[in-house]
């Protein structure tokens, strides 16, 4: 321990005498070490840390699995209300299952009212996540009956932003859809689940139709495994009884599967590559630095030879020279440890701000006490790894030859050593480069995908409906009508029309039925996607008619039902054929027989990335009518509006006509079309941000290892190339000379470096869209942007080489 203490102590006392190679040294592992504190803390919050549950790993969701023949590629699907009762009274592996849906509601009473989204969730909910709240109480039977379902239970933001924190609040009565609703409980900060920005959970309650309907898929479905139950057992249980299920309801349940996955792999599933992507480019940033660190301590090395030699002569061992230059570079490495912190704090708070809302659990990502140990362990690990290769390597000086030449002794293997480390960086900078070019490349296409609509200078604001807020459709449908047509009147407003969901956000599907067609079960029917829109959308959005007409004042009810369709079901229902005038019934309109009187060209309704067109059906807002009066909703969707300037100059007028038609309507999302497009690339805008940032560092610190070592290299030779100098060598050999020496170790690492580029463009594979992720152009453009840095790195050393002077050299000699 002694020992420990006294070399501690000598390598400060080293270090402050070399404060500007201590400063560099640090500087370094402090990049390295903090870019990596930095994203482990999101990987263990995200990907390591146990969900805020009792006994995380029992519990699981369960999916439907669709007939591959309606929806091929898709092996998730949400959940049937029927269904999901046989499976909780069938199943023998889950100790309890509950089912959730997603809600609006309208929070009036304060100074405007408020949009909230809602969780509806069966009584068993929390009971199955184990969770209690910090106040009051959960749902209790009887509160999932129609009528009795007016409690509600609030997240811990929402308690704090409405309430105070006021302890009080559990029995006080909140109004929503214009009804009333009493607080029963409020959750802890870390219970979010589902996290649908829901900032309350509501019991669910259904009718005795909505009780028995197998056809509807609205929900997901939670559960806990038994103690003993091994998640496979519980699977094969699942498929046994889907299997019964669809030969005792064939129409609705044939080819119906049911699908059981861990919590965990499902919250995490769609982050994790990029995490691990992002890890693993951390984790290359840190090697380059420690091998910099290494050269560094490798060239520091000439200076010391003598002095090593002379300890090695009076007795020293050559492990307690390697433990006392280990603890030189420790001090380094802790010291960067410390500094990386810094760094650290500062891209949590950038990667929250900006992913926040695609990560799981992003609010307890921070330095706590795993990831300050991550970091500890890091930076001695760090140490180690940049130090033990110079520690040995001085080590073994040859003593008898250093007194003697005066420290001027043959470093053959010193310079394979330094060609070592500067292929491995080289290796790994090419890896990120590639990488990042590849999500460059992903980014640009995904700019470039044509969306079907135009969205310059499209205002779209969210118009979210109480679902009682309309007695009746034809109340509803006059507001909406008023509001287009006084929206129209704005000055600078070119058009104005709304849907229920915008493209790229996803929606609604159907099963569809083909007039003149033979009949199939409604399993086996083909599924569409269905959207409302009204008069004036196609135009505001420039979606232009390819084929027949828009909709027009006369498609309202009470008329003959008609719809457009986009291109692409036009080709996969009639290939080949004209589809205008053919008939078809949505399946759960039944009775309701529509006819197609135009086709629009194809939207991307899921995201940029998809690839496939919809198959979409459209529906006008004015023939909005339920199958039976009792099922009828309030309708409410998304206001789109096309000005002939910038388009958030007109939201607050936009805005104010819809509060004078209804002061007690809530409006929500107010943005650009751009803006949402924009934010719908925006996970692989940071990724390529995140990887091109450290990409670039591994350039810059792979560049400045090539220089530290040519320019080692030169000040070792420059007895040599006065020689060759004298005897008559030209500069242009000279400088061949150095540039061919410092490439040959860049060339062999740019070739290794794109062997790691293939194998990391597998597990790219799911982050790109448009390229190949063994692009050509791409590994040849960073090969090169590689190669010309690394030349750029080799010019002063070369330069410097030329410079010596023989007769200096000879004199000296």
């Amino acid at each position: 321990m002694r020992e420990a203490v006294r070399d501690l102590k000598y390598g400060l006392r080293v270090l402050r005498k070399n404060p500007g190679f201590a400063i560099v040294a640090v500087l370094v592992l402090a990049l390295g070490i903090g870019a990596n504190t930095a994203i482990f803390s999101v990987v263990n919050a995200v990907l390591l840390r146990p969900l805020p549950f009792t006994d995380p790993g029992r519990l699981v969701h369960v999916w439907h699995i669709p007939p591959q023949k309606s929806f091929p590629g898709i092996t998730r699907f949400s959940v049937s209300t029927a269904n999901f009762i046989d499976w909780q009274q069938q199943n023998n592996v889950f100790e309890k299952m509950a089912i959730f849906t997603g809600g609006r509601m309208n929070l009036t009473g304060g100074d405007k009212p408020e949009f909230l989204g809602a969780a509806q969730v069966s009584l068993d909910f929390f009971d199955v996540l184990g969770v209690k709240p910090i106040l009051g109480r959960t749902f209790v039977a009887g509160e999932d009956q129609l009528g009795r379902n007016h409690e509600v239970i609030l997240t811990h933001d929402f308690w704090q932003s409405h309430f105070g924190g006021d302890r009080n609040v559990v029995g006080r009565t909140i109004t929503l859809n214009n009804e009333p609703y009493t607080v029963v409980g409020v959750m802890g900060p870390k219970m979010s689940y589902p996290d649908w920005n829901q900032k309350i959970w509501m019991p669910l309650a259904w009718t005795e139709k909505e009780r028995a309907n197998r056809g509807e898929h609205h929900s997901i479905v939670i559960a806990r495994l038994k103690p003993g139950v091994e998640l496979k057992q519980a699977q094969t249980e699942m498929t046994a009884i889907s299997e019964r299920l669809a030969q005792q309801y064939p129409a609705d349940d044939k080819d119906w599967g049911a699908h059981v996955v861990l919590m965990r792999e499902d919250i995490v599933g769609d982050v994790r590559p990029a995490l691990l992507v992002l890890l693993g480019a951390v984790a290359c940033v840190l090697l380059i630095a420690c091998a910099n660190v290494a050269n560094l301590l490798l060239a520091r090395a000439l200076a010391r030879e003598r002095e090593i030699a002379v300890r090695t002569a009076l007795g020293a061992s050559r492990q307690r020279l390697v433990q006392q230059l280990l603890f030189e570079t420790m001090v380094i490495a802790l010291a960067g440890g410390v500094a990386g912190l810094g760094i650290a704090k500062l891209g949590i708070m950038l990667v929250v701000k900006v992913l926040g809302q695609q990560l799981p659990q992003s609010t307890d990502i921070s330095l706590n006490a795993v990831v300050l140990g991550f970091t500890l362990g890091l930076s001695i690990l760090t140490g180690i790894l940049a130090g033990l290769m110079p520690a040995w390597k001085l080590s073994k000086s040859n003593v008898n030859e250093t007194l003697k030449q005066g420290g001027r002794s043959g470093d053959t293997g010193g310079n394979r050593t330094r060609s070592v480390l500067v292929v491995c960086e080289v290796a790994l900078s090419l890896m990120l480069l590639a990488g990042a070019g590849l999500m460059i490349r992903s980014l640009w296409n995904l700019r470039g995908a044509s969306p079907g609509f135009d969205s310059s200078n499209v205002l779209t604001m969210a118009v979210p409906m109480a679902e009682n807020r309309y007695k009746t459709p034809a109340e509803n449908i006059n507001f909406w009508n008023q509001v287009l047509e006084r929206v129209r009147a704005l000055p600078g407003v070119e058009s104005a029309g709304t849907a229920d969901d915008l493209p790229l956000q996803g929606g609604s599907h159907q099963p569809v039925a083909i007039e003149g067609r033979p009949m199939v079960p409604m399993a086996e029917q083909p599924e569409v996607d269905v959207r409302v829109i009204s008069t004036g959308y196609l135009k505001a959005m420039h979606i232009p008619v390819i084929r027949g007409r828009d909709f027009n004042e006369n498609d309202i009810a009470g008329r003959q039902d008609v719809i457009l369709i986009s291109e692409a079901m036009a080709k996969q229902f009639w290939p080949g054929e004209n589809p205008l005038g053919q008939r078809l019934t949505l399946t759960f309109f039944p009775g309701r027989v529509r006819e197609i009187v135009g086709v629009v060209s194809n939207v991307k309704l899921d995201g940029l990335d998809q690839t496939a067109p919809n198959a979409t059906i459209y529906t006008p807002m004015a023939q909005l009518l339920p199958p039976t009066p009792e099922e009828w909703r309030s309708f409410g969707g998304s206001l789109v509006v096309r000005t002939n300037s910038k388009p958030e100059d007109a939201a607050a007028a936009v805005t104010h006509v819809i509060r004078e038609i209804d002061p007690q309507q809530s409006v929500t999302d107010v943005m650009s079309m751009d803006t949402l497009m924009s934010e719908s690339i925006a996970p692989q805008r940071l990724n390529m941000l995140l990887l091109a940032v450290f990409a670039g560092l591994a350039l810059v610190l792979a560049a400045i290892g090539i220089y530290s070592v040519l320019a080692y290299v030169v000040r070792r030779r420059v007895r040599e190339i006065g020689i060759r100098m004298a005897l008559g060598a030209q500069i242009r050999d000279v400088l061949r000379m150095i540039v061919m020496e410092g490439m040959k170790p860049v060339a062999l690492g740019v070739a290794i470096g794109i062997g790691g580029a293939l194998l990391l463009g597998r597990v790219m594979a799911k982050l790109v869209f448009g390229v190949k992720t063994t692009d050509p152009a791409t590994f040849a453009s960073v090969s090169g942007l590689l190669v010309l840095v690394a030349l750029l790195a080799i010019t002063v050393p070369a330069y410097r080489a030329t410079q010596v002077d023989p007769m200096r050299t000879l004199r000296d000699e």
